[in-house]
C-alpha cells in the first residue's frame, strides 16, 4: 500500500505502507543516527508522541526478540525507515520487524528517502508530521495537523503504581517519568533495592519510603510542563542522595533554578561523544533527548557542569558542590548503545554506601 509522510512545512516523502491497519500515525518527527537497535527505539517511552526516523538504511536484519524490548509497549506514533529487511538472520531473533510493528498497529512507512527526511529536519529543525495513504484528502491531512501537539506524554508512560524490585543492597526511589528496563537492570545489577514510583508521587510519598537515595529517571516531553514534578524535585534536594538521567537531568537543572531549552534537531543515537571536563576523557554515550540544560542559566547556582558533548557543546552533565546530587543527560545504560558509561551506576553507589555510613555513624 502506497503512503506518505508529510511534515508541516510542507515536505512529502513517498514510500510503502508496512500495513493497513495502521496506516496514520502523527507526531513530531525526529531521527536516529544509531546502526542497531531499533527494537529498543520502538519501546522506548522517550519516543512517546514522535515518529522516529532511522537514518540507517536497512533495518530489520536482525529480527526481533522479546529479550531487547524496554517497555511493555511502543509509544511511538510511526516509523520510518529506507529498507526494511523481511528475512531476518540471526540466533536470537523470534520473529521478523515486519512482524512486530503489524502485531502492534505500529504505523510505517518504508521505501522512503530517509536521508533527506533528516537534511531537512537538520536544516530547518524538528517539526510535526503525519503518515498517510497516498491517497487521503487535504482534509484528512489539515484535520490530522489540526490536532494540538501532545504535552502530557509523561503521565501516558510512567507506571501507574508502585512496584518493587528486591536487591540486598540499599533502597532506592526511582521516579518513573517514562523508564527504559536497561536502567532498572542497570541499577538492580549495581546492588540496589527498587521502588518504582509513578512521576506525580509526592517528595512526601517519597520520603515516606525510606530510601537511601533517590534516581529520576528518562522520560519523553519538554519538562518545562512538568511543574508539578519539578517542584517535587525541589522539595527532595538536600534530602537524599539523588541521581538523575536524560528528562531527570533536566528536572533537576530546573529545580536548582536552571532553565531548559529546545535543541533544533535533538540528539538521538548511540554515537554522541560526551567529555568527562574533571579528566579530559571523551566517552561514546548513547542518546535521546530535544531538550537541553541552558548553561547560562547554571552561573551563580552551586552546580559544577562536569560533561559536555563534543559535537555542539551542549550541557551534559552536572554536580552539586555541597550536596550528594550528580545527573547527565545522555543514557548510561545504553540499550541500545555502548556501555562505556555504566561507572555512573558504580559512582551513585558510592553515594548511598557513604550515606548509610552516616546514617549509621549517628
Amino acid at each position: 500500500m502506497k503512503g506518505k509522510l508529510i511534515l508541516e512545512d510542507g515536505s512529502v516523502f513517498h514510500g510503502n505502507l508496512i500495513s493497513e491497519n495502521s496506516a496514520v500515525g502523527k507526531g513530531e518527527v525526529v531521527f536516529n543516527t544509531g546502526m542497531t537497535g531499533y527494537q529498543e527505539v520502538l519501546t522506548d517511552p522517550s519516543y512517546c508522541g514522535q515518529i522516529v526516523t532511522m537514518t540507517y538504511p536497512l533495518i530489520g536484519n536482525y529480527g526481533v526478540a522479546k529479550v531487547f524490548d524496554q517497555a511493555g509497549q511502543s509509544f511511538v506514533r510511526g516509523f520510518v525507515i529506507s529498507e526494511i529487511c523481511g528475512n531476518p538472520s540471526s540466533w536470537q531473533a523470534e520473529d521478523s520487524l515486519v512482524s512486530y510493528l503489524r502485531s502492534r498497529n505500529i504505523p510505517c512507512i518504508y521505501g522512503v528517502d530517509t536521508r533527506a527526511i533528516t537534511r531537512r529536519i537538520r536544516s530547518h529543525g524538528t517539526m510535526r508530521g503525519v503518515i498517510v495513504p497516498a491517497g487521503a484528502t487535504q482534509t484528512e491531512i489539515d484535520k490530522l495537523f489540526g490536532t494540538p501537539p501532545e504535552i502530557e506524554v509523561v503521565k501516558e508512560v510512567t507506571t501507574k503504581e508502585i512496584y518493587r524490585i528486591a536487591g540486598q543492597g540499599p533502597h532506592v526511589v526511582v521516579v518513573d517519568y517514562g523508564i527504559k528496563r536497561n536502567i532498572l537492570n542497570s541499577l538492580a545489577k549495581a546492588g540496589c533495592d527498587l521502588t518504582v514510583v509513578p512521576a506525580h508521587t509526592s517528595a512526601q510519598e517519597i520520603l515516606a519510603l525510606n530510601p537511601v537515595g533517590i534516581f529520576l529517571s528518562n522520560g519523553p516531553g519538554d519538562p518545562k510542563d512538568l511543574a508539578a514534578e519539578v517542584n517535587t524535585v525541589r522539595e527532595l534536594i538536600g534530602k537524599k542522595p539523588i541521581f538523575g538521567i536524560c528528562l531527570g537531568h533536566q528536572l533537576l537543572a530546573l529545580a536548582l533554578g536552571g532553565n531548559t531549552y529546545k535543541l533544533k534537531f535533538g540528539h538521538r543515537g548511540a554515537n554522541h561523544p560526551v567529555k568527562d571536563l574533571a579528566t579530559g576523557r571523551v566517552y561514546i554515550s548513547s542518546q535521546n533527548h530535544g531538550y537541553a540544560v541552558e548553561e547560562e542559566s547554571l552561573a551563580g547556582l552551586d552546580v559544577t557542569i562536569t560533561h559536555r558533548a563534543v559535537n555542539d557543546g551542549t550541557v551534559e552533565g552536572m554536580r552539586h558542590k555541597g550536596l550528594p546530587i550528580f545527573s547527565v543527560q545522555y543514557h548510561p545504560e545504553a540499550a541500545p548503545g555502548p556501555d562505556d558509561n555504566t561507572y555512573l551506576f558504580k559512582e551513585f553507589m558510592m553515594l548511598l554506601n557513604k550515606e548509610m555510613n552516616q546514617a549509621g555513624g549517628n
